[in-house]
């Protein structure tokens, strides 16, 4: 029995009440897309088609996300030879398991492109047994070896995380070798016994350490993020970091001193600032990761975070009025907690979830109840086994954060042309594990 289906079309028209370029910014926040792919819905030769193969319930939830942004687009029966949409994320294809409908939290992921997409997913195969013997190992050697064997240790256990994660049917790849990070390390080692030497012997001279330091920072994080760029691959293609010392220092010293300067009010765009360092100076082969998410977007996720706060902060504060001091302190706990997992998952959702490599589009759905109670219960889970239970706990969050992860795959993933291979030294990424400098997007 044959099934109607609906598509949403779209003639650039827009509803009254709107402006075109208010009705435009709407949808490329809608879309996750670029302005200019925006700019095609409204050209007169556009298809008019943005979105098919819909069920009538998911038409209509099209129908109003669409004309709350500001469009004037209607709903029509499908022909058998339906027009090619312009949106059409999920190629054509109706919603199952693997392919949320819109009114998921990632329904804005759809955005305009030429190529029919589909979904992948990733997978994390690996198990906690197995690693345990990896990481035990992994200790034993290391401290027979007196710290020497850390460099093996982190190779093999890069190797064991990237080899069971898998996109598309194929594997990631950590190509780093021991040799190259223990040279690091002796360096990054050598610098902080000069460091801890100088300013026992001219305490005056600690000022001047800490500047060169300082100085030094944005070239570390660059180096470190280059570093595991270089040495991690995918069907054989490694990938780069090509982030500018500049760059680094307005995102290291510059934007977070301006936010101190405004009261802490440009909070959301510097993280905004970070990610757009990581993932615009990134590369696959030769090809750029963008982020597209909104500056907006980054407001909205900081004010639904202070609108939790001040909740649960006037429910606390209630029942201390009225002499419920033991439940005020549990209603405390529960927003630190919530607040904890808000970031957690939604960090990475905002992050993954607005980069795109080409004309693929990445998707991250942690839940932040579900973080908390994995991160919650493997520290009970280890201090309750003194320890032993870290490999299962690795395991088990590696494997959840791989299933919430996907990408909308356009076409598919053998057009990359692999970038020369490059190489460079771990320096960097040593120096900045030595002195405590991390630098990630989540």
């Amino acid at each position: 029995m044959s099934v109607d289906r609906y598509q949403i079309l779209f003639s650039g028209q827009i509803l009254d009440g709107f402006e075109e370029n208010q009705v435009k910014a709407n949808l490329q926040e809608l879309f996750r897309a670029t302005e200019a792919r925006i700019e095609r819905l409204f050209l007169p030769t556009a298809t008019p088609v943005i979105k098919s193969d819909l069920n009538h319930q998911d038409a209509e939830i099209y129908y109003q996300k669409l004309t709350r942004a500001g469009a004037n687009v209607r709903i029509s029966a499908q022909p058998r030879a339906a027009a090619k949409p312009v949106v059409d994320s999920e190629a054509n294809a109706p919603a199952t398991a693997d392919t949320p409908p819109p009114a998921t939290p990632n329904a804005g992921r759809e955005q305009p492109g030429d190529d029919d997409r589909r979904r992948a997913g990733l997978e994390f195969t690996g198990k906690g047994g197995e690693y345990f013997g990896i990481w035990i190992v992994n200790i034993l050697l290391t401290i027979l070896t007196l710290g020497i064997y850390s460099a093996w240790a982190t190779v093999r256990n890069n190797q064991y995380f990237y080899g069971n994660t898998q996109l598309d049917g194929a594997s990631f790849q950590y190509l780093a070798s021991p040799i190259t990070i223990l040279k690091g390390r002796l360096i990054a080692l050598a610098v902080l016994i000069a460091y801890v030497a100088i300013t026992n012997l001219v305490p005056e001279a600690a000022i001047l350490f800490v500047a060169v330091f300082l100085v030094a920072t944005p070239w570390i994080m660059i180096r470190s993020l280059r570093f595991n760029a270089i040495n991690s691959a995918y069907r054989n293609i490694r990938f780069d970091f090509v982030g500018s010392y500049g760059q680094a220092f307005m995102v290291t010293f510059v934007w977070p001193l301006l936010n101190l300067v405004c009261l802490l009010l440009l909070t959301p765009l510097v993280l905004k600032k970070t990610h757009q360092f990581i993932a615009d100076n990134s590369r696959y082969g030769t090809t750029a990761f963008e982020l597209q998410a909104t500056t907006k977007a980054y407001y909205r996720f900081f004010g639904m975070a202070l609108l939790m706060v001040l909740g649960f902060a006037a429910a606390a504060f209630g029942l201390m009025q009225v002499g419920q001091e033991i439940l005020a302190t549990l209603v405390a706990v529960a927003g630190y907690i919530a607040l904890i997992g808000y970031f957690m998952a939604g960090v990475t959702n905002l992050f993954l979830g607005s980069t795109t490599l080409a004309d693929h589009q990445f998707e991250s759905e942690l839940s932040p109840g579900k973080m908390v109670w994995i991160y919650a219960s493997n520290v009970i889970l280890i201090v309750l086994t003194l320890g032993l239970f870290t490999p299962w706990a690795k395991v088990r969050m590696a494997r959840y954060r791989a299933n919430c992860s996907a990408m909308w795959i356009a076409g598919d993933l053998d057009h990359f042309n692999a970038a020369e291979q490059n190489r460079t030294s771990a320096v960097g990424q040593e120096l900045g594990d030595a002195f405590d400098v991390a630098f990630s997007a989540v």
